[in-house]
């Protein structure tokens, strides 16, 4: 507990300066609060209470591609305004990581800009080398892994998940669990991803995971994009982007996406009796974990409430919601140790063998640039 010993130092000179220095220690005024636009944490601004009050006035968050079926987002933007009376707009909410990059640019002082940002793998660290994005820590800053974060605070994830196959069981006679068995006959013109991967996280991962299944490695991305070539060739994959309304039409039958997303559609689909049968499996031979990342817009239109916005997605109440839409919180074993996870929830999460791990951001960037340069090529539609 470093800080305490270093309060009580201080606390100490001070007594013993006291006959000679009335008022040396103990006249000297805190620091004031700084305009939330500045603020580099809930403290710098003056304190939480300080921080909601400044967001409420603001009284608006602008957010850009957040749908409702992913990761919680729904329950989590509903809980937010409930909780702060502060009114939640998401632009475009099917858009791409990519997409939320360009308009940090594209509206960087007109008002409309997003304040905050959700973005995969390469886009957060890209963001900020393109001085796109505000540091700023959260309370539990210290509490995110050290590779989950950017040390200057300019980005942090706050959840992910497993690339998975899901599969309508009722238009797929025989459900595929692997990689390899995408490449079968039967499959063919049903396997797709959750976009394109050279503008979508999700997609980037799928490509990632299946160069893991096929002998390529966090710094050879190639044999992904080689495979998704063969699966091209042979007709299986198909450039359709996979929603849950391509796989209610029977369009994406086959979708590898995150778990997360294909464990919530199957929920979906059932909670509305939709007439999909839909299965997820985690491939054994391609199990690529990645977690999506959180960014202030450093020109926020409304700063304090983006910053508020921070702070819920890592409060307890934030990251157990997340949870109860099968996204694994980036808190989880912090939370774990304090006794405020949702126990229940976490049971519900599939079980993966072994320990995660996770392409450094130079591998990632590597792989984005081969992706970037050889996809459209190489998977012609």
């Amino acid at each position: 507990m470093p800080a305490p010993r270093l309060r009580t130092a201080a606390v100490a000179a001070c007594l013993a300066l006291a006959a000679g220095l009335l008022g040396a220690c103990g006249d000297r005024p805190p620091a004031a609060p700084r305009p939330p636009a500045v603020a580099t944490s809930a403290a710098d601004a003056g304190g939480m209470a300080a921080l909601t009050e400044a967001a409420r006035k603001e009284g608006a968050l602008n957010t850009i591609a957040l749908p409702r079926d992913w990761a919680g987002y729904g329950a989590l933007i509903d809980g937010f305004e409930k909780k702060y009376g502060i009114e939640v707009t998401v632009e475009n909410p099917d858009g791409t990581s990519q997409d939320e990059v360009n308009a940090l640019k594209e509206h960087r002082r007109d008002g409309s800009a997003p304040d905050v940002i959700d973005v995969g793998g390469t886009f957060a660290p890209s963001a900020a080398r393109q001085n796109l994005l505000a540091p700023y820590e959260v309370v539990p800053y210290d509490d995110i892994p050290e590779d989950q974060k950017d040390p200057r605070a300019r980005w942090y994830n706050n959840y992910g998940g497993y690339v998975s196959i899901g599969c309508d069981a009722r238009r797929v006679t025989t459900c595929p669990s692997t990689f390899a068995d995408l490449r079968r006959p039967e499959y063919k013109g049903q396997v797709s991803l959750n976009g394109n991967p050279t503008k979508s996280g999700s997609a980037f991962a799928g490509v990632y995971a299946a160069a893991l299944a096929n002998g390529g490695s966090f710094d050879d991305i190639r044999p992904g994009i080689d495979f998704f070539a063969g699966l091209s060739e042979s007709g299986n994959f198909i450039a359709v982007e996979s929603t849950p309304a391509t796989i209610e039409k029977g369009q994406t039958p086959i979708s590898i996406d995150w778990d997360f997303l294909n464990l919530g559609y199957a929920e979906e689909f059932r909670t509305k009796g939709a007439d999909v049968d839909w299965r997820t499996a985690i491939p054994f031979d391609g199990s690529f974990a990645q977690y999506y990342a959180q960014g202030i817009n450093k020109n926020a239109p409304h700063p304090a409430a983006a910053r508020l916005w921070q702070e819920y997605l890592f409060s307890p109440e934030g990251q157990n919601l997340r949870l109860a839409a099968y996204a694994r919180p980036v808190l989880m074993e912090a939370m774990e140790e304090n006794g405020t996870l949702d126990k229940r929830a976490a049971e519900k999460l599939p079980t993966v063998e072994g320990t995660p791990t996770f392409p450094t951001e130079a591998q990632q960037e590597k792989a984005a640039r081969t992706v970037d340069r050889t996809w459209e090529k190489a998977v012609s539609p």
